[in-house]
């Protein structure tokens, strides 16, 4: 059920992926924007067209793998912004290799970007929810939430913790008003097989697609206030890669 309520979302690495196809998917649905990534020229292409669809939407490049400064730099664009109705975490980075020869920083730099930016945007968005005692905050974790896999055990444990940080988050959060959801995708074709953290050889054409995981995101987001999909798991029929 879709709430005629003006409402607006602000959506973490939305300038490619699953975060692009989820601000065009709640654009086409009447939901007001704020874009955040770090490049601001592809994030200004993704509010262009969402704009053509009819809603506000601003873009503001932030590099949320910086954790020191996104709580406060998120807080000045929602000041300017104006208010958030639903948080979509999305923003994050994958990393192939064995747990006994991955360098600290690698290991650090992975749960920075993962889980302490993702807890930071909460903190940031919190107040404003809690005082209008409504808000909706989507988590995007990953299969690798659910189950280990060799030489992904840093993302695995990213993403568990996004698990947990969701769950223990609706627990302290529900009597506030706020709802909050963890969509456990399994292997989404995106731009992330192709970074260098990454060494995997899977059959892409076979993975889902980011419409489809929009199309998850846009519907917990827009049930009924009165109800919530605490968890979702979305995998491709081909199974897990």
């Amino acid at each position: 059920m879709t709430s005629s309520i003006n409402r607006r979302a602000l959506i973490t690495g939305a300038s490619s992926g699953i975060g692009q196809a989820t601000a065009l998917a709640f654009a086409r649905s009447g939901i007001d924007l704020v874009l955040v990534s770090r490049s601001q020229s592809k994030l200004d292409a993704v509010a262009q067209e969402a704009r053509s669809l009819g809603v506000d939407a601003q873009a503001y490049a932030i590099d949320l793998a910086d954790v020191t400064t996104v709580r406060s730099r998120l807080e000045e664009l929602i000041s300017k912004a104006g208010t958030i109705d639903i948080l979509v975490n999305n923003a994050g980075m994958a990393y192939t290799g064995t747990l006994g020869e991955m360098p600290l920083s690698d290991w650090q730099r992975v749960i920075d970007l993962n889980v302490t930016s993702v807890f930071q945007c909460v903190q940031a968005v919190l107040p404003g929810m809690r005082s209008r005692k409504r808000g909706t905050i989507i988590n995007v974790a990953s299969i690798a939430a659910h189950q280990t896999f060799p030489n992904w055990g840093a993302y695995c444990v990213s993403k568990f913790g996004v698990l947990a940080l969701s769950k223990t988050l609706a627990a302290e959060e529900r009597a506030h008003g706020i709802r909050v959801v963890t969509i456990s995708p399994g292997s989404v074709n995106t731009a992330i097989w192709d970074t260098e953290t990454v060494h995997a050889d899977f059959d892409r054409a076979a993975m889902l697609t980011p419409d489809i995981v929009a199309d998850a995101i846009l519907q917990a987001a827009t049930m009924n206030d009165r109800a919530v999909v605490e968890e979702m798991i979305l995998m491709p029929n081909a199974g897990t890669f």
